[in-house]
């Protein structure tokens, strides 16, 4: 019995060994293998901001918005007095008219009563070039017996040879009333009317700008100037907090790299709304790795380096705020692979 009692003693003892083995074996093997089934990482809620500012200077008539308020993309969220823009336009509209009518003038050519004018100055003029040649002849013929004086001669030839040219003079605009105006003419009044139609573009761009649109939904953050200010580009009137896309920064450990990819889902959470997880995916990670930044909230040694993350979040009721600590979970199980992000990933 006893030689029984001892092979019992010893076997049990051989038992309790393997399983303490076993035990260490799969402790050592979980331990090497990475631990936990998910990745914990904590950051802030970052969103992107835009200044609003007119392209151009003026007064302020009214803002149609305050801070807090959402707006939507195209909403008109400010105005400035368009006073002199209008009248800027008004002016150019006037001179693109009158070069418009000019160029028509000149394709047309001239008119049938202009050529028949120039025609009929024509023969005036050779009436009074044949007038004053028979007049011209006859004080020549009296000079000889000195019936006319020397003085009288030389008016005749005088207003002999002002005939003459005076009809050539005639002719030369019979010939340009004929042939209309020139190629050179008509290009540079084209020329001009385009650079008027282009400085009309431009002043009614202007007009345009007098309105201020929000580019995208989100949030007015700040309202800087007050209706009757003077706006400028430099000056922003609204800053705006767009709500689409709204992300998390976060740092992911070096020996973390390897099992995050791009598109993997993941869960926000915050202390502010205590149970509540806000769906997203892994949008970026940075291929640069750095020293973690002091602000971030981790685990880890500080001294250790780090890669930057974004992870786009769904929030439809607008609840998370910029700046927000919060906390980000990535299941690591094989159907949280880089190819299964969240649908929300296709509101990007």
């Amino acid at each position: 019995m006893d030689k029984a009692g001892g092979g019992k003693r010893i076997f049990a003892v051989f038992i309790v060994a393997v399983l303490v083995a076993a035990g260490i074996f799969w402790f050592m093997k979980e331990k090497k293998a990475g631990l936990p089934n998910r990745i914990v990482l904590y950051g802030n809620v970052d969103i992107r901001q835009v200044a609003l500012a007119f392209q151009d200077t003026g007064r302020i008539l009214r803002l149609t918005v305050d801070e807090g308020d959402r707006v939507r993309t195209g909403q008109l969220v400010a105005e400035m007095d368009p006073a002199r823009y209008r009248a800027a336009v008004k002016q150019l509209e006037g001179e693109v008219a009158g070069q418009d009518a000019y160029l028509k003038e000149l394709l047309s050519g001239s008119r049938p009563q202009e050529i028949e004018k120039a025609r009929a100055e024509v023969r005036g003029w050779e009436a009074r070039l044949k007038n004053a040649e028979l007049s011209y002849r006859r004080a020549k013929e009296l000079s000889k017996t000195r019936y006319v004086s020397r003085q009288k001669l030389d008016d005749a030839k005088a207003a002999l040879d002002a005939a003459g040219a005076g009809l050539a003079a005639a002719k030369q605009v019979l010939s340009l009333a004929v042939e209309g105006p020139r190629k050179e003419d008509i290009a540079r009044a084209r020329a001009d009317l385009e650079a008027k139609q282009a400085a009309l573009s431009l002043a009614r761009e202007r007009l345009k700008d007098t309105r201020l649109y929000a580019p995208a939904n989100g949030i007015i953050q700040d309202r800087i100037l007050e209706p009757g200010s003077m706006a400028s580009p430099q000056t922003p009137v609204f800053t705006l907090a767009l709500t689409n896309p709204l992300w998390v920064r976060v740092y992911l450990p070096e020996r973390e790299l390897g099992r995050v990819r791009e598109g993997m889902r993941a869960f926000v959470t915050t202390d502010s709304y205590p149970g509540k997880k806000y769906e997203g995916w892994i949008g970026f990670i940075s291929s640069v790795a750095e020293f973690t930044p002091k602000p971030v909230e981790t685990p880890e040694l500080r001294t250790k380096l780090v890669y930057r993350c974004r992870v786009f979040v769904r929030d439809p009721a607008g609840e998370l705020r910029q700046g927000m600590p919060v906390t980000v979970t990535i299941p690591l199980n094989p159907k949280n692979g880089p190819g299964a992000k969240s649908t929300s990933s296709s509101t990007r």
